[in-house]
């Protein structure tokens, strides 16, 4: 993995980061991208990027010379459908649908010609599954699962594998901010949210950490991967097993 090169997104916390430092790890060449310079900062052996990944007008200037991407930058948004501000549904979309498919769009070439490349995108229990008050994460989600696969499809051809992980609710500050608005929207303290409504569907009654989806991360950009595409590999303790 030496001579491979990545791009990570949403690099500066979280799953991100964890991708970013497990790749690195493997002797990656890291270009991990954020809007958080800070948190970019604290990350070790990768190279950094600060850009706002919604300004898709930015995007062409990310590096195109990538065998490995992993879409990964996301936000939520809870509120009742009727609720839900226009502008913040279009945000989401933005950020966490057309631009992976703009990265993808923008990569592939790269990939093509090399003969080899691997495409994750970091998607969710979401992507598979809805709940109340999500209604442009859930959308987004939905979404980047279809991408992937075509972007699966159109790339076997070339080397190029695309498959999409979903994790349940990870330890990152995307979901201990969920805490707070899901306790407002619900009416219960923080740890009830945890306990009543985050983790109710799962068997295994935890927060999955980042460093288990960098895992799994890993090895779908690994050697041993060139036959796994189009697939979606859940890590949600047991969610969709119901």
């Amino acid at each position: 993995m030496e001579t491979r090169r990545a791009l990570v997104t949403g690099a500066a916390s979280g799953i991100g980061a964890a991708c970013a430092q497990r790749l690195a790890a493997d002797g990656v060449h890291v270009v991990a991208v954020d809007l958080d310079s800070a948190g970019l900062d604290a990350l070790e052996g990768v190279e950094t990027v600060v850009a706002d990944l919604s300004d898709l007008e930015r995007l062409p200037k990310l590096p195109v010379d990538v065998d490995i991407l992993v879409n990964n930058a996301g936000v939520q948004q809870v509120a009742p459908v009727e609720q839900f501000p226009p502008e913040r549904f279009s945000y989401l979309l933005r950020l966490m649908l057309e631009a992976p498919f703009r990265l993808i769009r923008q990569t592939l070439p790269y990939m093509y010609g090399a003969g080899w490349g691997r495409v994750v995108n970091i998607s969710s229990v979401h992507g598979l599954r809805a709940s109340p008050f999500k209604a442009a994460y859930v959308a987004a989600k939905h979404g980047l699962e279809g991408l992937s696969k075509v972007v699966a499809l159109e790339g076997a051809a070339h080397g190029v594998t695309s498959n999409c992980v979903n994790p349940a609710y990870v330890r990152t500050p995307l979901v201990t901010a969920q805490l707070a608005d899901q306790a407002a929207t619900h009416g219960l303290s923080e740890s009830e949210v945890l306990e009543k409504v985050l983790l109710e569907p799962v068997a295994v009654k935890r927060l999955i950490e980042p460093a288990e989806v960098a895992e799994l991360v890993a090895l779908l950009c690994g050697p041993a991967s060139a036959s796994i595409t189009g697939s979606s590999f859940v890590l949600d303790g047991g969610w969709t097993a119901h």
